[in-house]
């Protein structure tokens, strides 16, 4: 699957980090962003959106917007239509005639998204606490900031082992399988997964394989955090 990427940022794999239960290295490339002359057009075109919005949302005509300002009915016109960049001076004054912060004339901008594309066999080695030789873990890129809400990590058991770690941490976590055939436990629950199969349960309850039938086993888990962003 192709990602557009004029408009983003692309993250490949490979600098160190460290979170929750394992250590990974990755390196962090940034991709391409808007030209100095593409920024300034899109940023004049959503403080237009933004002003015009704003104004309607309080019943205001142009010209009484120009009153509530100082600003010239004129310079508020061509605002609106995008046909001129307001000075943090012009914005502060909107501001306060709108009644919103000067950041709220920026929502919209997109300037830059997140996008991580991983070929495959290529995902970032990571060494969970208590993994056993023979057991690989490629996390397959996490978003940065708020964004970060799912963390997908590829799992490829090579080796039997006798001591399993078990796994607890924050939201939700779903499995799916691809290869082999394990057995792997939830709280007192117990479950045979074959390919095909999917289990989802929270990740807050002690979790982890506990024997591994048929080598080799691979499977994707994809952890969630965090609340459900409202729509």
């Amino acid at each position: 699957m192709q990602v557009p990427m004029s408009t983003g940022a692309i993250h490949s794999m490979g600098a160190d980090t460290m979170e929750g239960d394992h250590m990974a290295i990755a390196d962090e490339t940034p991709g391409p962003t808007l030209a100095p002359a593409e920024l300034e057009e899109a940023l004049g075109t959503v403080i237009a959106q933004r002003v015009r919005e704003y104004r309607l949302q309080l019943g205001l005509t142009v010209g009484q917007l120009a009153v509530r300002s100082g600003l010239s009915k004129g310079m508020l016109s061509k605002m609106e239509n995008a046909q001129a960049s307001p000075s943090l001076a012009t914005l502060a004054r909107l501001s306060t005639a709108l009644s919103v912060p000067i950041t709220a004339f920026f929502r919209g901008l997109d300037e830059e998204h997140d996008v991580l594309y991983v070929k495959a066999g290529q995902g970032m080695d990571i060494q969970h606490k208590g993994s056993r030789a023979g057991h690989r873990y490629q996390i397959l890129g996490s978003m940065r900031g708020p964004q970060k809400r799912m963390e997908p990590v590829l799992v490829t058991l090579m080796e039997r082992s006798e001591v399993f770690p078990a796994y607890q941490h924050p939201g939700t976590e779903l499995i799916y399988m691809l290869a082999g055939k394990m057995e792997y436990s939830y709280g007192s629950a117990t479950y045979v997964l074959e390919p095909g199969d999917a289990l989802q349960f929270n990740g807050e309850v002690t979790h982890g394989p506990t024997q591994l039938l048929t080598l080799p086993i691979q499977f994707l888990t994809i952890k969630a955090y965090g609340a459900v962003p409202p729509d």
